[in-house]
Protein backbone atom coordinates (compact mmCIF):
# COMPACT_ATOMS: atom_id res chain seq x y z
CA UNK A 1 0.00 0.00 0.00
CA UNK A 2 1.23 3.46 -0.94
CA UNK A 3 0.14 5.92 1.72
CA UNK A 4 -0.79 9.52 1.02
CA UNK A 5 2.08 11.31 2.78
CA UNK A 6 -0.12 14.17 3.97
CA UNK A 7 -3.33 12.32 4.89
CA UNK A 8 -4.08 11.92 8.59
CA UNK A 9 -7.23 10.35 10.00
CA UNK A 10 -8.79 10.41 13.46
CA UNK A 11 -10.58 7.60 15.26
CA UNK A 12 -13.01 9.17 17.74
CA UNK A 13 -14.09 6.56 20.26
CA UNK A 14 -17.62 6.95 21.60
CA UNK A 15 -18.74 3.33 21.95
CA UNK A 16 -18.33 2.62 25.66
CA UNK A 17 -21.08 1.93 28.16
CA UNK A 18 -20.09 4.86 30.45
CA UNK A 19 -21.02 2.78 33.50
CA UNK A 20 -19.15 4.90 36.03
CA UNK A 21 -20.59 8.09 34.53
CA UNK A 22 -24.11 6.59 34.74
CA UNK A 23 -25.18 8.14 31.42
CA UNK A 24 -23.58 8.39 27.96
CA UNK A 25 -20.42 10.52 28.19
CA UNK A 26 -20.97 11.65 24.60
CA UNK A 27 -24.20 13.37 25.62
CA UNK A 28 -22.78 15.26 28.60
CA UNK A 29 -22.86 18.99 27.89
CA UNK A 30 -20.40 21.86 27.98
CA UNK A 31 -21.90 25.31 27.41
CA UNK A 32 -25.08 23.80 26.00
CA UNK A 33 -23.36 21.49 23.50
CA UNK A 34 -23.04 17.73 23.79
CA UNK A 35 -19.48 16.44 23.90
CA UNK A 36 -19.97 14.46 20.71
CA UNK A 37 -21.05 17.62 18.83
CA UNK A 38 -18.37 19.80 20.41
CA UNK A 39 -15.61 17.29 19.63
CA UNK A 40 -16.67 16.81 16.02
CA UNK A 41 -16.69 20.58 15.47
CA UNK A 42 -13.21 20.88 16.96
CA UNK A 43 -11.86 18.08 14.78
CA UNK A 44 -13.36 19.68 11.68
CA UNK A 45 -11.34 22.83 12.45
CA UNK A 46 -8.09 20.86 12.11
CA UNK A 47 -6.00 19.53 9.24
CA UNK A 48 -7.53 16.07 9.60
CA UNK A 49 -8.78 14.72 6.29
CA UNK A 50 -10.90 11.93 7.76
CA UNK A 51 -12.74 11.51 11.07
CA UNK A 52 -14.11 8.09 11.99
CA UNK A 53 -16.68 8.20 14.81
CA UNK A 54 -17.08 4.80 16.47
CA UNK A 55 -20.41 4.21 18.21
CA UNK A 56 -21.58 1.19 20.20
CA UNK A 57 -23.51 1.43 23.46
CA UNK A 58 -26.31 4.00 23.30
CA UNK A 59 -25.89 4.16 19.53
CA UNK A 60 -29.50 5.22 18.93
CA UNK A 61 -29.22 8.08 21.42
CA UNK A 62 -25.89 9.39 20.12
CA UNK A 63 -26.34 8.96 16.37
CA UNK A 64 -28.69 11.97 15.95
CA UNK A 65 -25.80 14.15 17.20
CA UNK A 66 -23.43 13.05 14.40
CA UNK A 67 -22.78 15.97 12.07
CA UNK A 68 -23.17 15.78 8.31
CA UNK A 69 -19.80 16.44 6.71
CA UNK A 70 -17.90 14.64 3.95
CA UNK A 71 -14.87 14.31 6.25
CA UNK A 72 -16.93 12.46 8.87
CA UNK A 73 -17.76 8.76 8.81
CA UNK A 74 -19.78 7.00 11.51
CA UNK A 75 -19.31 3.27 12.17
CA UNK A 76 -20.92 0.91 14.68
CA UNK A 77 -19.05 -1.56 16.87
CA UNK A 78 -21.61 -4.27 17.62
CA UNK A 79 -19.10 -5.93 19.97
CA UNK A 80 -18.56 -2.84 22.13
CA UNK A 81 -18.99 -4.96 25.28
CA UNK A 82 -15.56 -6.45 24.52
CA UNK A 83 -13.93 -3.12 25.38
CA UNK A 84 -12.08 -0.17 23.91
CA UNK A 85 -9.68 -2.21 21.76
CA UNK A 86 -12.60 -3.74 19.85
CA UNK A 87 -13.96 -0.26 19.15
CA UNK A 88 -10.55 0.98 18.10
CA UNK A 89 -10.16 -1.94 15.66
CA UNK A 90 -13.61 -1.18 14.22
CA UNK A 91 -12.47 2.39 13.56
CA UNK A 92 -9.12 1.30 12.14
CA UNK A 93 -10.79 -0.99 9.60
CA UNK A 94 -12.92 1.95 8.44
CA UNK A 95 -10.00 4.30 7.76
CA UNK A 96 -9.00 5.12 4.21
CA UNK A 97 -6.36 2.60 3.09
CA UNK A 98 -4.20 5.48 1.84
CA UNK A 99 -4.07 7.37 5.14
CA UNK A 100 -0.55 7.94 6.43
CA UNK A 101 -1.40 7.89 10.13
CA UNK A 102 -4.23 8.20 12.59
CA UNK A 103 -4.98 9.99 15.82
CA UNK A 104 -6.80 8.16 18.58
CA UNK A 105 -9.17 10.32 20.66
CA UNK A 106 -11.63 9.01 23.27
CA UNK A 107 -14.77 11.10 23.76
CA UNK A 108 -13.89 11.78 27.41
CA UNK A 109 -11.15 14.33 26.64
CA UNK A 110 -13.31 17.35 25.77
CA UNK A 111 -10.78 20.13 26.30
CA UNK A 112 -8.11 19.19 23.74
CA UNK A 113 -7.57 22.26 21.53
CA UNK A 114 -7.79 22.09 17.71
CA UNK A 115 -4.41 23.84 17.45
CA UNK A 116 -2.86 21.10 19.58
CA UNK A 117 -4.11 18.49 17.14
CA UNK A 118 -2.61 20.46 14.25
CA UNK A 119 0.70 20.72 16.13
CA UNK A 120 0.71 16.93 16.55
CA UNK A 121 -0.12 16.43 12.85
CA UNK A 122 2.57 18.89 11.66
CA UNK A 123 5.22 17.26 13.82
CA UNK A 124 4.26 13.80 12.62
CA UNK A 125 4.39 14.81 8.96
CA UNK A 126 7.82 16.44 9.40
CA UNK A 127 9.49 13.76 11.49
CA UNK A 128 7.56 10.60 10.53
CA UNK A 129 7.89 8.71 13.82
CA UNK A 130 6.24 5.34 14.33
CA UNK A 131 4.22 6.81 17.21
CA UNK A 132 3.91 10.41 18.39
CA UNK A 133 2.58 11.27 21.86
CA UNK A 134 1.89 14.81 23.12
CA UNK A 135 2.89 15.65 26.69
CA UNK A 136 1.85 18.32 29.18
CA UNK A 137 4.27 19.03 32.04
CA UNK A 138 5.95 15.67 31.30
CA UNK A 139 2.65 13.75 31.45
CA UNK A 140 1.74 11.74 28.37
CA UNK A 141 -1.66 12.63 26.94
CA UNK A 142 -4.07 12.28 24.02
CA UNK A 143 -4.34 12.11 21.15
CA UNK A 144 -1.43 9.81 20.24
CA UNK A 145 -0.72 9.57 16.51
CA UNK A 146 0.19 6.18 15.05
CA UNK A 147 1.87 5.49 11.72
CA UNK A 148 -0.10 3.23 9.43
CA UNK A 149 3.03 1.07 9.30
CA UNK A 150 1.51 -0.34 12.51
CA UNK A 151 -1.86 -1.15 10.91
CA UNK A 152 -1.34 -4.93 10.70
CA UNK A 153 0.15 -5.16 14.18
CA UNK A 154 -2.72 -3.14 15.65
CA UNK A 155 -5.34 -5.19 13.81
CA UNK A 156 -3.87 -8.37 15.32
CA UNK A 157 -4.45 -7.17 18.89
CA UNK A 158 -6.91 -9.32 20.79
CA UNK A 159 -9.94 -7.45 22.09
CA UNK A 160 -8.75 -8.02 25.65
CA UNK A 161 -5.31 -6.54 24.93
CA UNK A 162 -5.03 -2.82 25.75
CA UNK A 163 -3.50 -0.46 23.18
CA UNK A 164 -0.86 0.37 25.77
CA UNK A 165 0.78 -2.95 24.84
CA UNK A 166 1.70 -1.47 21.45
CA UNK A 167 3.08 1.63 23.16
CA UNK A 168 5.17 -0.52 25.48
CA UNK A 169 6.36 -2.72 22.63
CA UNK A 170 7.59 0.30 20.67
CA UNK A 171 8.59 2.51 23.57
CA UNK A 172 11.97 3.38 22.04
CA UNK A 173 10.30 4.50 18.81
CA UNK A 174 7.86 6.95 20.42
CA UNK A 175 8.44 10.64 19.77
CA UNK A 176 7.12 12.82 22.60
CA UNK A 177 6.32 16.47 21.97
CA UNK A 178 5.50 18.96 24.74
CA UNK A 179 2.39 21.11 24.20
CA UNK A 180 0.87 23.94 26.20
CA UNK A 181 -2.54 22.30 26.48
CA UNK A 182 -3.68 20.80 29.76
CA UNK A 183 -6.68 19.38 27.90
CA UNK A 184 -4.60 16.46 26.64
CA UNK A 185 -4.48 15.00 30.16
CA UNK A 186 -7.96 15.97 31.39
CA UNK A 187 -10.25 12.97 31.00
CA UNK A 188 -13.21 11.86 33.10
CA UNK A 189 -15.00 8.70 34.15
CA UNK A 190 -17.31 9.89 36.92
CA UNK A 191 -19.72 12.82 37.37
CA UNK A 192 -17.34 14.32 39.96
CA UNK A 193 -14.44 14.22 37.50
CA UNK A 194 -16.62 15.87 34.84
CA UNK A 195 -17.51 18.64 37.29
CA UNK A 196 -13.79 19.40 37.64
CA UNK A 197 -13.53 19.70 33.86
CA UNK A 198 -16.55 22.04 33.79
CA UNK A 199 -14.76 24.27 36.31
CA UNK A 200 -11.92 24.65 33.78
CA UNK A 201 -14.25 26.16 31.19
CA UNK A 202 -16.38 28.34 33.47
Amino acid sequence: MVYNPSMISCILLSAGESRRFQSPKALAEINGQTLIELTQKKLLETKLEEIIVVLGANNELIKPHILKNKRLKCVLNTNYQLGQTSSFKTGLKATDPKTHGFLLLPIDLPLVKPETIDTVIDCFLKQAPLILVPTFQNKKGHPPLFSMDLRDELTRLNDDQPLSEILQRHEKEILKIPVEDEGIVLSFNTPAEFEKILQKVS
